[in-house]
């Protein structure tokens, strides 16, 4: 699957989720004598919007520089104001400025109350100096699933290529946008802002960014929230592995919601049964984009569209969409030779140190996805990122095994059924920082946890506000989705996803 291709028909178009990416023309303001300048944001007036000039590499501070786009909401009672809570919507490439932007959509109004939201766009990211490629050059990727040895090493020329191609449209950022130099960036907005400590929520990828920001510098910390793990310990091995087990998981899940409610629109089929057939007539050619008889709708695609529902979960739209995939509703994407911004591979590459050696090896990771992923083909997501890095030089910031030392009590949440962050993760983080962690399982289903029920609101926002935490292995009781006709319009903002078809993408 193609980093950039279209999730074509009614599946795309039905699931597309509103996440609050909406452009910014704030102010660009420089940081002066240690403070932001503040600007009344162009979208919206009771929101603030600056400009931090940063180092591009913190090796050479006085090298060349960025300018790192920041928001503020304020706190809406400033008599209770506690201080300021910087924020992450995941990817890597989720934009944190739209977050704050739209932050009443996603935190209760006691969070924004008490603390002034901040959110801000991580180097190589939407305003943040972005990461940037040729159009022409990402639509030439080759196959993600080399049959041969000859055909893994076209694969490892183009990611070269593209790299190279990224690097050239970007500037000498590209080579810094690793997540260690982001946890810096943080710290300098930290005294930016004026701040001794920060309060922290990281969703997805924004707990790596939390995970190592608690490593770094952890004692300039008040509070910290994870939401739905990333495991910063693992091996290639085990991330797909587990990377393919929770994918399937949440296909399970999504089968056994069908067959137990009766709305929904494959209520009475073999559902497992009929997605095999159905990626099987996609595989033979024999689905088509209703909008275009000529252009096919791949089981890739398929697969890669009901993952990002399984975000949130949007089962009753999923199932609607699979069912009536034959019914014209799409509208065909235009072409563009503009470049794109495509900062995943770049910030994945820099942090994590999955080097696939040879299509013998390769192929047994994807074996081994498929034989515990069997209907979702493994994960779409833990295979994009993995192949995505073969060719390229070793990670700048490696994978490892957490060492927080003076970080204060961190609160993790996590999903039993999460697609993206398996709760094995979750576990395996705790375990490394069991005297510094916390652990809330949520029973139930989906990417990003907070906003799911009264349980994991209140347990989140009386730690925030109090600092006290709840007894460890605490569980959140299961919420069963909404099954209305307007979910993806009325649904809370997701964690960001990394590509076209998963939540959060911008363009």
């Amino acid at each position: 699957m193609r980093a950039t291709t279209r999730v074509v028909g009614v599946v795309a178009s039905a699931i597309a989720l509103v996440v609050g990416s909406v452009s910014l023309a704030g102010a660009q303001v420089q940081e002066r004598g240690g403070r932001i300048d503040w600007k009344p944001c162009a979208e919206r007036g009771d929101a603030d919007c600056g400009t931090v000039r940063l180092p591009v590499d913190w090796r050479a501070p006085r090298g060349e520089k960025f300018d790192l786009a920041v928001a503020r909401r304020k706190a809406t009672e400033p008599s209770r104001r506690i201080g300021v809570l910087v924020i992450n919507p995941g990817g890597p490439g989720g934009s944190g400025v739209n977050f704050a932007l739209g932050a009443e959509r996603f935190f209760s109004p006691e969070v924004l109350a008490r603390f002034d939201i901040i959110g801000f766009d991580p180097r190589g990211v939407a305003r943040s100096q972005p990461v940037k490629c040729s159009a022409d050059v990402v639509a030439r990727q080759p196959s993600l699933y080399p049959a041969n040895q000859r055909e893994f090493e076209a694969l490892a020329a183009y990611n070269r290529e593209l790299a190279a191609d990224c690097r050239a449209q970007s500037g000498p950022i590209f080579d810094h946008v690793d997540t260690k130099s982001v946890v810096r960036d943080i710290d300098a907005l930290r005294v930016a802002l004026g701040e001794r400590k920060i309060n922290y929520f990281g969703v997805s990828y924004g707990t790596l960014i939390g995970q190592q920001y608690a490593e770094e510098f952890g004692q300039n910390l008040r509070a910290m929230v994870i939401d739905s793990n990333m495991d910063r310990s693992a091996g290639i091995t085990r991330f797909g592995a587990e990377s393919a087990a929770t994918a399937e998981d949440s296909f399970t899940e999504f089968v056994r919601w069908c067959e137990r409610t009766t709305s929904c629109a494959l209520h009475g089929k073999d559902v497992a049964k009929w997605w095999d057939e159905l990626l099987a007539r996609a595989d033979r050619g024999e689905i088509v984009d209703p909008s275009d008889q000529t252009t096919p709708v791949t089981s890739a695609q398929i697969i890669n569209a009901s993952f990002g529902a399984f975000y949130g979960p949007e089962w009753a739209t999923l199932a609607s969409a699979l069912a009536s995939l034959d019914t014209p509703a799409a509208t065909r994407a235009a072409a563009s030779t503009e470049p794109v911004e495509n900062p995943f591979t770049s910030v994945f590459c820099q942090d994590w140190d999955f080097r696939v050696r040879n299509h013998r090896e390769l192929a047994t990771l994807v074996s081994t996805a498929n034989r515990l992923a069997p209907h979702m083909r493994g994960s779409v997501l833990g295979h994009v990122a993995t192949v995505g890095c073969i060719g390229l030089p070793k990670a700048t910031n490696p994978q490892h095994r957490l060492n927080i030392t003076t970080a204060p009590k961190i609160l993790m949440l996590n999903a039993v059924h999460d697609p993206a962050t398996g709760h094995d993760w979750a576990v395996s983080t705790h375990r490394q920082t069991r005297d510094t962690t916390v652990l809330v399982t949520y029973e139930g289903w989906g990417h990003g946890v907070y906003p799911r029920s009264d349980c994991t609101i209140g347990i989140a926002d009386t730690y925030l506000t109090t600092l006290r935490t709840p007894r460890d292995g605490t569980r959140c009781a299961a919420v069963e989705p909404t099954t209305g006709p307007s979910i993806a319009a009325t649904a809370r903002p997701l964690p960001a996803g990394p590509f076209p078809g998963l939540p959060g993408w911008v363009r």
